[in-house]
């Protein structure tokens, strides 16, 4: 049975994480898709030597981000290396772009030039802010547009005295790369039906705010968001985290309080407190929660983190722990469910897309390209012959 997208042609002439992450779920799926960078190179490639970047033997960032396709290294902006992509447009399915408003229309890779070359094209737009308005040509990462512009970078500290939260690199480029995966297929399941392509976009800003629509929505009905105050006076013990005794966080989502407090006391140890007056509702417990706070920190305190999860598994408990990316690499729930795949003829791991489908098999992931890695096999799919690739080649046109 071929793959969902088999036959499926997608050009990625895009650079850091949430469009190029769109073009590799559709890659994990079967499409063959084309990496469009310039002739020095995407400039994503460099992030991971700048300062602060960890270190390994790897380029882990544009591994990740542009597994499973093939590079095309062209000098876009010239009548040649235009014609080379107006021919790669006219056979395509899918145009991915995350270039600036501005420097598209610049380069001729814009909607209004190249929906012309074929109708039943799917150009995949995205932008920092969105495609009108006055922040429309406006550049920005996740780190602006989708972590601060949201809310969310002013939301998400320990308490509201402290400065912001900071994110980590990709924290909202992927997500958004999965709501951009949907736009696209969306744009996909319509031209089944019309046999017409179309504009799809998407930003950072609303994918942030999407992320945020909890508390957006909280906001857009009147509410006033509460300040957050420090764990130690959480307004609700049930739903809140605990220091174990090697240094780890216990973190409890215990919504179902005046069922689940009952067992929770009793795996704590606690079983005297079921009947304490302080305790016995939830509104009871709000009114007390620092002092039950401090009750359940002295518990907890007192085990490893290995020991809780032993004691409160199994017992109708909602729970987890706060994790660091070591214990990804033993947990036997990430091994189990395919979260960590092997790219194809190596040890050496990386992160599944998150779609599953009953009945298909993924891809096995491939090596990300090297700079026009692929230059020649691709021109040559698209009918030029050597001698003309070579003339390109000298003329700086097309690289690899």
């Amino acid at each position: 049975m071929s793959a969902i997208f088999a036959g499926l042609k997608v050009i990625d002439c895009a650079s850091f994480i949430a469009a190029p992450g769109a073009a590799t779920v559709l890659a994990d799926f079967g499409a063959d898709v084309v990496k469009v960078e310039p002739i020095g190179g995407d400039t994503f490639r460099n992030l991971w030597q700048t300062q602060g970047q960890p270190r390994a033997a790897e380029n882990y960032p544009w591994l990740q981000a542009n597994r499973s396709r093939r590079g095309l290294a062209l000098k876009l902006g010239t009548p040649d290396g235009n014609a080379v992509l107006h021919r790669l447009v006219e056979g395509a399915d899918v145009f991915i772009t995350n270039t600036p408003l501005p420097a598209r229309r610049r380069l001729g890779i814009d909607h209004e030039t190249l929906a012309p070359l074929n109708e039943r094209l799917i150009y995949a737009s995205f932008t920092a802010y969105g495609e009108t308005g006055q922040e429309a040509d406006k550049p920005g990462f996740d780190s602006l547009a989708w972590w601060a512009r949201s809310g969310l970078m002013d939301q998400v500290k320990g308490d509201a005295s402290l400065p912001p939260g900071r994110s980590v690199p990709g924290m909202g480029d992927y997500p958004s790369a999965m709501a951009f995966y949907g736009a696209i297929v969306t744009a996909l399941y319509r031209r089944e039906r019309t046999g017409k392509g179309g504009h799809v976009s998407s930003h950072l800003m609303v994918n942030g705010l999407w992320s945020n629509a909890y508390l957006a929505q909280a906001k857009l009905c009147g509410a006033d968001i509460p300040r957050r105050v420090p764990r130690e006076q959480s307004p609700n013990p049930l739903m809140c985290h605990y220091r174990t005794r090697d240094d780890r966080w216990l973190i409890v989502s215990l919504l179902n309080g005046d069922e689940q407090w009952p067992v929770f006391a009793e795996r704590l140890g606690l079983g005297a407190l079921k009947a304490d007056a302080r305790f016995a509702t939830g509104t009871l417990r709000a009114e007390n929660a620092p002092e039950l706070i401090a009750i359940v920190d002295g518990i907890v305190a007192g085990r490893t983190l290995g020991e809780w999860r032993a004691i409160l598994d199994g017992h109708g408990l909602t729970f987890g722990f706060v994790a660091n990316l070591d214990d990804m690499l033993t947990d036997p729930q990430v091994a189990a469910t395919e979260t960590l795949v092997r790219f194809e003829n190596e040890e050496l791991m990386t992160v599944n897309s998150p779609i599953f489908v009953d009945g298909e098999t993924k891809r096995q992931p491939g090596r990300a390209p090297a700079i026009g890695e692929h230059s020649d096999q691709v021109l040559a799919e698209l009918g030029f012959s050597h001698e003309a690739v070579a003339e390109m080649r000298a003329k700086g046109i097309v690289a690899g």
